[in-house]
C-alpha cells in the first residue's frame, strides 16, 4: 500500500476520532479544564473534522478516488471478521461535510444558549460524542459498524433529550424515544441477521455484488407462504429507518424530544440522527432496487408522513413543536424520493433541509433566550424590530422551507414532486397527491410561525417586551452562516448532484426505475428550472399557503379563533395528533401493564409464593404434625413399630 493511501487512512481515522477526543476531554476532565476548556476542545475537534471532510476528503472524492477497506479488525466470530472499516465515496463524503458543518454551528451556538447551565461541560461532551457516532455510521463499510453507529446515536439522543433530568417531561420524552426506537431497531437487527443468513457476510461490497443472484430467492416465514427474501430483508431494514427517521407510525418520539435543549433539537432533527434512516436506505439502493414491493412501502409510508404530520404542525402553538412537525413532514418527503428511486434527490433534500431546518431551530432558540425560555407563540409577537438578525434569518429559513425560488428548499422539493410524478411504481399516484398538498400545508405553517412570532402587536407583558434584545454573537453568527447555504445550496449544487453524475456508483438505480434520467432529458439549466418552477402547481400552492397565513395572522388575526371553534372535531383530531399517543398508551403501555399484573397475581403470588414457597412450608408443616403423633416417647410403641416393620420385610422377601 502506498504512502498516499496510508495518509488518507489516517485522515479518515482523525475525522471521527477528533470528535471523540474532544468529548472524552470535556466529559472526564471538564471539572478541571472548566467551561472555556470544555467548549474549546469539543469545538476544535468538530472543526478539525469539518475542515478535513470539506477541504481534504471531498476534493479527493471529486477527483475520483474512493476508499473501501478495513481499518482495524477487533475480532473474528464464526469465520466472519468483525471490523472497523470505512467506505469513503461521494455519498458518505457529502454526509460527512453536512454532519460536521451543522454540528460545528450547533457547538458554537451552544456557548450562548447553555452559558448558565450547570451541566455545561457534560452537554458539550454529549454533543461531540453524538457527532462521533454519526460519523462512524455514515463512514461505515459493513453492517456491523453501521449498527454500532445506529445504536450509538440512539443512546446519545436518549441522554440529550433527557439532559434536564429534573424535569419529569424530559425523562418521559427520553424513555419514549428510547422505547420507540427499540421497536424500529428490532426490525433493523432482524434485517441485518437476514443479510448475514443470506449472503454469509456483513461487508457492503460483497452483499451488493451477490444481491442480483438472490433476487428470486424465497423464504417461508409462515408454513406454506413464500416471501421474497430480499423484499422481506429490505422491509425489515426500513422498519429500522422508520424508527430513526420518525416515519408513521413510529414518529411519536420526535415531537416530545423537544424537551431537550434547543441545540440538541437542531442537531437531532437537522442533519444527524433523523437522517440516519434516509442515508441507510440510499446506501442500500442496490438491495431496494431489486424489490418494487419494498420501494412502494417506502413511497407510501413517506407520503403519509409528509402530509399527515404537516397537518398537525398547523395547530401547534409551541414554536419548537411547529418546527418538529415540519421535520417529520420533510423526512416524509425524503422517504418519498427514495421510494421513487430518486435516491440522489432524497440526499439532495437531506442536505438542503439540514441547513434551513438547523437555522430555524437555532433561530427559535434565539427567540426563546430573548423571552426567558417562553416557547408559546401566543405569547410572542412584534419581535422583528427587537431581534433584526434573528428575524431576517427566520425569513430565509421559512422561504427555503416553503420552497420559494431561489432558496435551497425550492430545488430539492420540486425535484421530489417531479420524480414522484414520473414514477410508475404502485402507490406513486397517492404519493404525488400527498406531497403536492403538503406544499400548501408547509408554506402555511412555516409562515404562521413567522407571523405569530415577529409580526403584530406584542402579546407578552410590557416589562418582558422592553427587555427583549438580540441574542449575543455566538448565537447570531451560526444563524447567519446557516442562512447562506439555505439560500445558495440549491442552485449551486443541483447541476453536479442531480444531473452531473456526482453520486456515480455509490447509488444504484435500475434503468426501469430511473426517473432522474427522464427528468434530466428536459433539464436545461438552473435558470430555466426556476422559470418553469414559477409557473408550476407547487409554487402556486406555496404562495397560496403564505397568502393564507398572512390573511389569517396579519390581516384578520381574529380568524384563527373563529375557525378553531367551527372546526370542532377536525381541530381536536389534529391537536391530539390523531390520538396515536392515546392508542399507544392504552394498547401497548396499558397492555404491558395488564400482562404484568396477570404475571404478578398468578405467576408470583399464586405459583411462586403460594405454591413453591409457602406450599413447601405447608407440606412440611403437615408432615411434621403427622410425625409428631408417632413420636410418643413410649418404648412399647417403638417396639411395636419395629415388630411391624420386621413382619412387612419378612412378608415381602418370602413373597418374592
Amino acid at each position: 500500500m502506498s504512502g498516499f493511501d496510508i495518509d488518507f487512512k489516517l485522515i479518515y481515522l482523525v475525522i471521527p476520532l477528533s470528535c471523540l477526543a474532544g468529548s472524552v476531554l470535556a466529559g472526564l476532565l471538564g471539572w478541571k479544564i472548566g467551561r472555556v476548556g470544555a467548549h474549546t476542545v469539543t469545538i476544535l475537534g468538530v472543526a478539525v473534522a469539518f475542515a478535513l471532510s470539506a477541504f481534504v476528503v471531498l476534493p479527493d472524492v471529486l477527483a475520483g478516488n474512493v476508499f473501501n477497506g478495513p481499518i482495524y479488525t477487533w475480532g473474528v466470530s464464526g469465520g466472519i471478521p468483525l471490523e472497523v472499516g470505512f467506505l469513503i465515496d461521494p455519498l458518505s463524503a457529502l454526509m460527512m461535510v453536512v454532519v460536521t458543518f451543522v454540528s460545528l454551528m450547533v457547538h458554537i451556538y451552544t456557548i450562548g444558549y447553555m452559558h448558565d447551565d450547570p451541566g455545561y461541560q457534560r452537554f458539550f461532551s454529549y454533543i461531540a460524542l453524538f457527532t462521533f457516532s454519526m460519523l462512524m455510521l455514515v463512514m461505515s463499510n459493513n453492517f456491523l459498524q453501521l449498527f454500532f453507529g445506529w445504536e450509538a446515536v440512539g443512546l446519545m439522543s436518549y441522554l440529550l433529550i433527557g439532559f434536564w433530568f429534573t424535569r419529569p417531561t424530559a425523562t418521559y420524552a427520553q424513555l419514549k424515544a428510547f422505547l420507540v426506537n427499540r421497536v424500529g431497531d428490532f426490525g433493523f437487527l432482524l434485517g441485518i441477521a437476514a443479510i448475514y443468513m443470506t449472503f454469509g457476510t456483513l461487508d457492503y461490497g460483497a452483499v451488493f455484488s451477490i444481491a442480483p443472484q438472490m433476487a428470486a430467492k424465497t423464504i417461508q416465514v409462515f408454513p406454506g407462504v413464500d416471501w421474497n427474501l430480499l423484499t422481506l430483508t429490505c422491509i425489515l431494514l426500513f422498519i429500522g429507518a422508520m424508527g430513526k427517521s420518525a416515519q408513521v407510525p413510529l414518529h411519536v418520539w420526535l415531537p416530545d424530544s423537544m424537551e431537550g435543549p434547543t441545540p440538541i433539537s437542531a442537531l437531532i432533527h437537522a442533519a444527524t440522527m433523523v437522517t440516519a434512516g434516509i442515508f441507510m436506505v440510499a446506501r442500500m439502493s442496490p438491495l431496494y432496487e431489486l424489490s418494487e414491493t419494498a420501494l412502494s412501502v417506502v413511497l407510501v409510508i413517506g407520503a403519509l408522513t409528509a402530509f399527515l404530520m404537516g397537518l398537525v404542525g398547523i395547530v401547534q402553538n409551541d414554536i419548537k413543536r411547529v418546527i418538529a412537525y415540519s421535520t417529520l413532514s420533510q423526512l416524509g418527503y425524503m422517504m418519498v424520493a427514495l421510494g421513487a428511486s430518486a435516491y440522489s434527490v432524497g440526499i439532495f433534500h437531506l442536505m438542503t433541509h439540514a441547513f434551513f431546518k438547523a437555522l430555524l431551530f437555532l433561530a427559535a432558540g434565539s427567540v426563546i433566550i430573548a423571552l426567558h425560555h417562553e416557547q408559546d407563540m401566543r405569547k410572542m409577537g412584534g419581535l422583528r424590530r427587537r431581534m433584526p438578525i434573528t428575524f431576517f434569518t427566520v425569513w430565509v429559513g421559512s422561504l427555503a422551507l416553503a420552497g420559494i425560488p431561489p432558496f435551497a428548499g425550492f430545488f430539492s422539493k420540486d425535484l421530489i414532486i417531479e420524480a414522484v410524478y414520473t414514477s410508475h411504481l404502485p402507490g406513486s399516484g397517492f404519493a404525488y397527491a400527498a406531497v403536492l398538498a403538503g406544499v400548501f400545508v408547509t408554506a402555511f405553517y412555516s409562515f404562521r410561525l413567522l407571523f405569530m412570532t415577529f409580526y403584530g402587536k406584542p402579546r407578552m407583558d410590557e416589562h418582558t417586551y422592553k427587555h427583549v434584545k438580540e441574542s449575543p454573537w455566538v448565537v447570531t453568527v451560526p444563524l447567519v452562516l446557516l442562512a447562506v447555504p439555505s439560500l445558495l445550496a440549491g442552485f449551486m449544487t443541483i447541476d453536479p448532484l442531480i444531473f452531473g453524475g456526482y453520486f456515480a456508483d455509490s447509488i444504484k438505480v435500475l434503468p426501469a426505475h430511473d426517473v432522474i434520467r427522464e427528468i434530466g432529458e428536459h433539464y436545461q439549466g438552473v435558470a430555466p428550472f426556476i422559470a418553469h418552477g414559477l409557473q408550476s402547481a407547487p409554487f402556486l400552492l406555496a404562495v397560496a399557503g403564505i397568502g393564507l397565513a398572512w390573511f389569517m395572522y396579519i390581516r384578520y388575526p381574529f380568524l384563527p379563533g373563529q375557525i378553531r371553534e367551527k372546526a370542532g372535531a377536525i381541530y381536536t383530531l389534529l391537536l391530539r395528533k390523531y390520538f396515536v399517543d392515546e392508542f399507544n398508551e392504552f394498547v401497548f403501555a396499558g397492555g404491558a401493564r395488564a400482562i404484568g399484573r396477570v404475571l404478578w397475581k398468578i405467576g408470583d403470588v399464586k405459583l411462586i409464593d403460594g405454591l413453591a414457597v409457602n406450599g413447601t412450608a405447608r407440606v412440611i408443616g403437615w408432615a411434621s404434625s403427622v410425625m409428631r403423633h408417632i413420636q410418643t416417647g413410649y418404648v412399647y410403641h417403638y417396639a411395636f413399630a419395629m415388630i411391624l416393620g420386621l413382619f412387612l420385610l419378612i412378608t415381602f422377601f418370602l413373597h418374592r
